[in-house]
């Protein structure tokens, strides 16, 4: 079973070639006879103006109809090979045309060649069963046809192996033609997977920020309110229990100071990730929020009419975060400005500070990762950062009007 199944092998598949190849036949028949239609009266036109509209006038029928034919052809890719051929922007018409009056006839004559090739070869293959099927006078009238036979046979199969081959060469070829000229062009197939592929790229941007504020809201509301009713009812019992041992009132304070510590690191966390006021008031309110909080004044200007998608404004506020973050830590800054405006179609956030600048975004983590967060929603970071400052940071993030 193992040597049949291999003899068998090379003719797995061939039918859906072969149906293939007999449906496209039929489609560039349909097209030939359209041609031949001025040729089919008689002795067909004569005089030089005739035979140029006999010519002119089929492939103009042809050209208008190519889109009916490419149609035709790609319900023949997706039903026979189950290939998908998509549909290519305006101005394919040339391609079209070309693959219908030159490439398409051409591989549906080579399809026809193989078609009549089947029927020869296995009529080759099988040529001891029609020297069986003749009366017995006539074998013994020809006792030499056992060598001869053996030989046609031989071809015969060698030929069903060579046409199954052809056939499904033939399917490819023809796959690969209507594929560059009846489908979208090279340039159009990227413009396409780049569209893809930003698209991807955006919705795994809205995942990520949606699955933030979601963690954001479990934090705030479990973990946080815990903490917050542990540390009331530690307060409590420092309040309310007075005769207690000096030992357990040391253990009672210092569980109570350590409470707060951790609700204070556990709201500097789900800040970090998303803070609610983002969500809830917008960017204007939230900067304001960072501002107050700053040890250093800080100057916030927001001029925004509408609310930009929530992706685009956590980005921002994470970047005038983290630049102010920066700015406390390593410029020694005396002040920030913080500019947010829309223009058009583009969010512009601006942070200057008057510290010793020198601020390399190649050095370190924060910046590198400012950046990358930034290119995340298809925005621009850049940062102006000479010895002894300014510090301007400057991002542009794409907005939907």
């Amino acid at each position: 079973m193992p040597f049949v199944a291999l003899l068998l092998r090379p003719f797995t598949g061939v039918g859906r070639a072969v149906a293939f190849l007999a449906a496209g036949a039929l489609v560039q028949f349909a097209a030939l006879c359209v041609l031949a239609v001025p040729w089919l009266t008689g002795s067909g036109p004569t005089e030089t103006l005739s035979v140029l509209i006999a010519l002119l006038v089929p492939l103009g029928v042809l050209a208008t109809a190519a889109p009916l034919l490419t149609t035709v052809q790609r319900a023949r890719f997706r039903s026979r090979l189950g290939v998908e051929i998509p549909a290519p922007e305006k101005g394919a018409l040339r391609r079209q045309v070309l693959y219908h009056l030159l490439t398409g006839p051409l591989l549906a004559t080579g399809g026809a060649c193989v078609l009549l090739l089947w029927p020869a070869a296995a009529a080759a293959a099988g040529i001891y069963v029609w020297i069986w099927a003749l009366p017995p006078e006539n074998r013994l009238e020809h006792l030499g046809y056992t060598t001869q036979a053996a030989y046609i046979t031989a071809a015969g199969l060698a030929g069903l192996y060579t046409t199954a081959w052809l056939s499904r060469a033939l399917a490819r070829l023809d796959t690969r033609a209507a594929t560059r000229l009846l489908g979208p062009s090279r340039a159009e197939q990227l413009t396409r997977r780049v569209a893809e592929v930003t698209e991807s790229r955006a919705g795994v941007v809205d995942a990520a920020d949606a699955e933030r504020r979601r963690i954001e809201r479990d934090l705030h509301d479990g973990a946080q309110q815990r903490l917050v009713s542990l540390a009331v009812n530690l307060g409590l019992a420092k309040a309310t229990l007075s005769d207690l041992p000096d030992d357990a009132r040391k253990v009672i304070d210092e569980a109570h100071r350590e409470a707060k510590e951790a609700i204070e690191e556990l709201s500097n966390l789900v800040r970090g990730l998303h803070p609610a006021v983002l969500e809830d008031r917008g960017l204007d309110a939230a900067l304001s929020g960072l501002a107050d909080r700053a040890p250093l004044p800080v100057r916030v200007t927001v001029d925004l009419a509408s609310r930009p998608a929530p992706a685009i404004e956590a980005v921002a506020y994470f970047v005038v975060s983290e630049t102010l973050t920066n700015a406390v830590k390593h410029a020694r800054a005396s002040g920030v400005d913080v500019s947010v405006r829309r223009t058009g179609g583009i969010l512009l956030v601006v942070v200057s500070d008057d510290g010793v600048g020198g601020a390399d975004g190649s050095r370190g983590t924060g910046l590198a990762g400012l950046a990358k967060r930034v290119a995340s929603v298809d925005g621009t970071f850049s940062i102006s950062s000479p010895v002894g400052g300014p510090t301007v940071v400057t991002v542009e993030l794409p907005c939907a009007l």
